[in-house]
C-alpha cells in the first residue's frame, strides 16, 4: 500500500494524532476498511471495536458527526430526540468531503477540514479498551480509546442506538 501514508488527508490525521499527543500509530492494512465489518477482520478484532465516523446535517445545517460502535446502526430518531431537535438529515459523498476533507469509507474522527458542529460519542465503544478508527483513507486506521477520543474531540457520551 504504498503512498497511503502520503495522502492529505492522511497526513492531516497524522498531524492531529500529534499534535494531541494521542498514542496510537496509524497502521495500514492490505485489505479495504471501507465497513466496520472489513476493518475487524483485517485488525483480527470485535465489530464493536471499530469507530465508525458518521456525518449527518442537523436542522441549524451543521454538521453532526456521530462516532458509533461498528456493532449497531445509528438510531436517527433517537439521537433526534435526545438532542430535541425534529430529525437528522442523511448526507451525501459530496456533503462528507466538503465538510470534512475525507472522503466516504475514510472519514477520520479527527483531522478535519472545518469542526463539525456537534460530536456524538457512542457509549457502546467504552465497552472496549482499545478501538479502532479510520484515519483519512480506507486502507488506514489507527488504535484509540474511548477516553481519549471523547478528551480530544470535546464529544458527547450519548446511547445512540437501542
Amino acid at each position: 500500500m504504498n503512498g497511503v501514508l502520503e495522502k492529505s488527508a492522511v497526513k492531516r490525521v497524522i498531524a492531529a494524532i500529534e499534535n494531541h499527543k494521542m498514542l496510537g500509530q496509524i497502521r495500514i492494512l492490505e485489505e479495504t476498511a471501507k465497513s466496520a465489518a472489513e476493518a475487524a477482520a483485517s485488525l483480527g478484532i470485535e465489530v464493536g471495536q471499530i469507530a465508525s465516523s458518521l456525518i449527518f446535517k442537523l436542522p441549524n445545517q451543521l454538521p453532526l458527526l456521530i462516532i458509533t460502535s461498528g456493532r449497531h446502526r445509528v438510531d436517527t430518531d433517537l439521537v433526534a430526540s435526545n438532542l430535541e431537535v425534529e430529525k437528522l438529515e442523511r448526507v451525501d459523498a459530496d456533503y462528507v468531503k466538503e465538510k470534512s476533507g475525507f472522503s466516504i469509507g475514510g472519514v477520520a474522527p479527527i483531522g478535519w477540514l472545518n469542526p463539525p458542529g456537534m460530536i456524538l460519542l457512542d457509549e457502546a465503544l467504552n465497552d472496549y479498551s482499545v478501538i479502532w478508527a479510520a484515519a483519512g483513507h480506507p486502507h488506514a486506521v489507527f488504535p484509540t480509546t474511548y477516553d481519549e477520543l471523547k478528551r480530544v474531540l470535546g464529544a458527547q457520551a450519548m446511547k445512540v442506538s437501542e
